[in-house]
Protein backbone atom coordinates (compact mmCIF):
# COMPACT_ATOMS: atom_id res chain seq x y z
CA UNK A 1 0.00 0.00 0.00
CA UNK A 2 1.23 3.47 -0.60
CA UNK A 3 1.24 5.86 2.32
CA UNK A 4 0.30 9.32 2.54
CA UNK A 5 1.31 11.13 4.79
CA UNK A 6 -1.42 13.93 5.80
CA UNK A 7 -0.81 17.15 7.49
CA UNK A 8 -2.53 18.00 10.78
CA UNK A 9 -5.00 20.15 8.96
CA UNK A 10 -6.30 17.61 6.62
CA UNK A 11 -6.51 15.06 9.09
CA UNK A 12 -8.80 17.73 10.86
CA UNK A 13 -10.43 18.78 7.62
CA UNK A 14 -11.31 15.00 7.72
CA UNK A 15 -12.62 14.74 11.43
CA UNK A 16 -14.87 18.08 10.80
CA UNK A 17 -16.31 16.20 7.48
CA UNK A 18 -17.02 13.03 9.06
CA UNK A 19 -18.92 14.69 11.78
CA UNK A 20 -21.04 17.48 9.42
CA UNK A 21 -21.44 15.92 6.36
CA UNK A 22 -22.06 17.34 4.29
CA UNK A 23 -20.29 19.99 4.89
CA UNK A 24 -19.23 23.35 2.47
CA UNK A 25 -15.77 24.97 2.38
CA UNK A 26 -16.64 28.11 3.97
CA UNK A 27 -18.20 26.03 6.87
CA UNK A 28 -14.75 23.71 7.40
CA UNK A 29 -12.74 27.27 6.92
CA UNK A 30 -15.05 28.70 9.60
CA UNK A 31 -14.11 26.00 12.37
CA UNK A 32 -10.24 26.46 11.74
CA UNK A 33 -10.44 30.35 11.46
CA UNK A 34 -9.02 29.91 8.05
CA UNK A 35 -9.97 31.32 4.55
CA UNK A 36 -11.68 29.33 1.77
CA UNK A 37 -8.28 29.93 -0.11
CA UNK A 38 -6.03 28.29 2.60
CA UNK A 39 -8.05 25.26 2.70
CA UNK A 40 -8.23 25.06 -1.25
CA UNK A 41 -4.94 23.13 -1.86
CA UNK A 42 -6.11 20.51 1.44
CA UNK A 43 -9.21 20.22 0.52
CA UNK A 44 -7.81 19.61 -3.66
CA UNK A 45 -5.42 16.37 -2.67
CA UNK A 46 -8.14 14.48 -0.46
CA UNK A 47 -10.49 15.02 -3.07
CA UNK A 48 -8.18 13.61 -5.38
CA UNK A 49 -6.78 10.58 -3.33
CA UNK A 50 -11.03 9.79 -2.65
CA UNK A 51 -10.63 10.21 1.10
CA UNK A 52 -13.57 12.57 0.54
CA UNK A 53 -16.04 13.42 -1.94
CA UNK A 54 -17.32 16.40 -3.15
CA UNK A 55 -20.77 17.72 -4.72
CA UNK A 56 -21.51 21.00 -5.85
CA UNK A 57 -24.01 23.01 -4.26
CA UNK A 58 -24.29 20.27 -1.50
CA UNK A 59 -20.62 20.19 0.08
CA UNK A 60 -18.22 17.63 0.86
CA UNK A 61 -18.64 14.24 2.09
CA UNK A 62 -16.52 11.62 4.06
CA UNK A 63 -15.69 8.49 1.63
CA UNK A 64 -13.02 6.98 3.10
CA UNK A 65 -9.53 5.84 2.00
CA UNK A 66 -10.43 2.86 -0.20
CA UNK A 67 -9.81 4.45 -3.51
CA UNK A 68 -6.37 5.45 -2.31
CA UNK A 69 -5.70 1.78 -1.03
CA UNK A 70 -6.81 0.62 -4.31
CA UNK A 71 -4.31 2.58 -6.11
CA UNK A 72 -1.75 2.07 -3.56
CA UNK A 73 -2.25 -1.97 -4.42
CA UNK A 74 -2.41 -1.65 -8.30
CA UNK A 75 0.74 0.52 -8.32
CA UNK A 76 2.65 -1.92 -5.91
CA UNK A 77 1.75 -5.13 -7.95
CA UNK A 78 3.10 -3.48 -11.28
CA UNK A 79 6.71 -4.97 -12.12
CA UNK A 80 8.71 -3.39 -14.34
CA UNK A 81 8.25 -5.39 -17.05
CA UNK A 82 5.01 -4.46 -17.59
CA UNK A 83 5.16 -0.56 -18.31
CA UNK A 84 8.85 -0.66 -19.79
CA UNK A 85 9.47 0.70 -23.06
CA UNK A 86 12.49 0.74 -25.44
CA UNK A 87 15.64 1.89 -24.43
CA UNK A 88 17.53 3.97 -26.94
CA UNK A 89 21.23 2.83 -27.01
CA UNK A 90 24.59 4.55 -28.41
CA UNK A 91 28.01 2.78 -28.65
CA UNK A 92 30.89 4.28 -26.99
CA UNK A 93 32.78 5.05 -29.80
CA UNK A 94 30.15 7.17 -31.35
CA UNK A 95 30.44 10.77 -31.66
CA UNK A 96 29.01 13.24 -29.45
CA UNK A 97 27.17 14.83 -32.53
CA UNK A 98 25.31 11.60 -33.54
CA UNK A 99 24.34 10.96 -29.81
CA UNK A 100 22.93 14.54 -29.56
CA UNK A 101 21.12 13.64 -33.24
CA UNK A 102 20.17 10.57 -31.57
CA UNK A 103 18.48 12.06 -28.42
CA UNK A 104 16.87 14.50 -29.87
CA UNK A 105 15.36 12.99 -32.93
CA UNK A 106 14.49 9.98 -30.65
CA UNK A 107 13.12 12.76 -28.16
CA UNK A 108 14.61 11.22 -24.62
CA UNK A 109 16.27 12.50 -21.62
CA UNK A 110 18.93 9.58 -21.47
CA UNK A 111 20.95 7.44 -23.63
CA UNK A 112 22.15 4.34 -22.39
CA UNK A 113 26.28 3.54 -23.80
CA UNK A 114 27.35 0.20 -24.38
CA UNK A 115 31.00 -1.08 -25.44
CA UNK A 116 32.08 -3.60 -28.52
CA UNK A 117 30.42 -6.48 -26.22
CA UNK A 118 26.79 -4.95 -26.33
CA UNK A 119 27.07 -4.73 -22.52
CA UNK A 120 25.83 -1.96 -20.99
CA UNK A 121 29.15 0.46 -19.89
CA UNK A 122 27.18 4.56 -19.60
CA UNK A 123 24.80 6.75 -19.95
CA UNK A 124 24.79 10.37 -20.62
CA UNK A 125 22.32 12.98 -20.36
CA UNK A 126 21.35 16.18 -22.27
CA UNK A 127 23.03 17.69 -19.41
CA UNK A 128 25.98 15.65 -20.05
CA UNK A 129 26.17 16.79 -23.73
CA UNK A 130 24.96 20.50 -23.14
CA UNK A 131 28.13 20.97 -20.87
CA UNK A 132 30.37 19.06 -23.30
CA UNK A 133 29.42 21.64 -25.92
CA UNK A 134 29.20 24.35 -24.04
CA UNK A 135 32.58 23.47 -22.90
CA UNK A 136 34.05 23.43 -26.63
CA UNK A 137 34.18 20.25 -27.36
CA UNK A 138 34.98 18.77 -30.88
CA UNK A 139 31.55 17.32 -31.53
CA UNK A 140 32.53 15.44 -34.55
CA UNK A 141 35.52 13.75 -33.37
CA UNK A 142 34.81 13.32 -29.34
CA UNK A 143 33.75 9.45 -28.72
CA UNK A 144 30.71 9.88 -26.21
CA UNK A 145 32.79 7.34 -24.05
CA UNK A 146 34.74 10.54 -22.92
CA UNK A 147 31.69 12.38 -20.92
CA UNK A 148 29.41 9.61 -20.39
CA UNK A 149 28.64 8.46 -16.26
CA UNK A 150 30.27 5.12 -16.76
CA UNK A 151 29.65 2.03 -14.63
CA UNK A 152 28.73 1.24 -12.05
CA UNK A 153 27.97 4.81 -11.13
CA UNK A 154 24.58 4.03 -12.95
CA UNK A 155 21.33 2.96 -11.27
CA UNK A 156 19.86 0.02 -12.70
CA UNK A 157 16.73 -1.87 -12.52
CA UNK A 158 15.69 -5.51 -13.27
CA UNK A 159 12.48 -6.53 -14.95
CA UNK A 160 10.96 -8.07 -12.09
CA UNK A 161 10.96 -5.27 -9.84
CA UNK A 162 8.52 -3.29 -8.70
CA UNK A 163 7.55 0.17 -9.65
CA UNK A 164 7.33 1.04 -6.29
CA UNK A 165 11.14 0.42 -6.44
CA UNK A 166 11.79 2.23 -9.47
CA UNK A 167 9.71 5.57 -8.48
CA UNK A 168 12.31 5.52 -5.39
CA UNK A 169 15.77 5.40 -7.18
CA UNK A 170 14.29 8.13 -9.52
CA UNK A 171 13.35 10.76 -6.81
CA UNK A 172 16.31 9.58 -4.71
CA UNK A 173 18.63 9.87 -7.40
CA UNK A 174 16.77 13.23 -9.13
CA UNK A 175 17.22 10.86 -12.66
CA UNK A 176 15.21 11.21 -15.70
CA UNK A 177 14.95 7.36 -16.76
CA UNK A 178 17.49 4.02 -15.42
CA UNK A 179 18.15 1.19 -17.92
CA UNK A 180 16.62 -2.21 -17.09
CA UNK A 181 19.48 -4.60 -17.04
CA UNK A 182 19.65 -8.05 -17.64
CA UNK A 183 22.85 -10.00 -16.82
CA UNK A 184 23.58 -12.72 -19.57
CA UNK A 185 26.74 -14.32 -20.01
CA UNK A 186 28.60 -12.03 -17.04
CA UNK A 187 27.59 -8.72 -19.87
CA UNK A 188 25.26 -6.38 -18.46
CA UNK A 189 22.38 -6.28 -21.26
CA UNK A 190 20.53 -3.19 -21.67
CA UNK A 191 16.87 -4.80 -22.10
CA UNK A 192 13.95 -1.94 -21.58
CA UNK A 193 14.25 1.49 -19.86
CA UNK A 194 11.40 2.76 -17.38
CA UNK A 195 11.51 6.43 -16.61
CA UNK A 196 8.94 8.98 -15.64
CA UNK A 197 6.97 9.28 -18.14
CA UNK A 198 6.20 5.85 -18.03
CA UNK A 199 4.89 5.35 -14.41
CA UNK A 200 2.83 8.38 -14.88
CA UNK A 201 1.47 6.80 -17.69
CA UNK A 202 0.38 3.96 -15.27
CA UNK A 203 -0.87 6.06 -12.68
CA UNK A 204 -3.30 7.64 -14.99
CA UNK A 205 -4.54 4.22 -16.44
CA UNK A 206 -5.14 2.75 -13.07
CA UNK A 207 -7.13 6.41 -12.03
CA UNK A 208 -8.91 6.77 -15.34
CA UNK A 209 -9.67 2.52 -14.39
Amino acid sequence: MIVIQLNQRQQKIIEIVKENEPITSEQIASMLNVTRATLRSDLAILTMTGILDARPKVGYFYSGINKLNLLGSDMKNKKVEDIMSIPVIAKKDDSLYEVIVNMFLSDVGSIFIIDDDESLCGIVSRKDLLKATIGGADMNKMPIGMIMTRTPNIITVEKEDSVILVAKKIIEHEIDSIPVVENIDDKIKVIGKISKTNITKLFLEIVDN
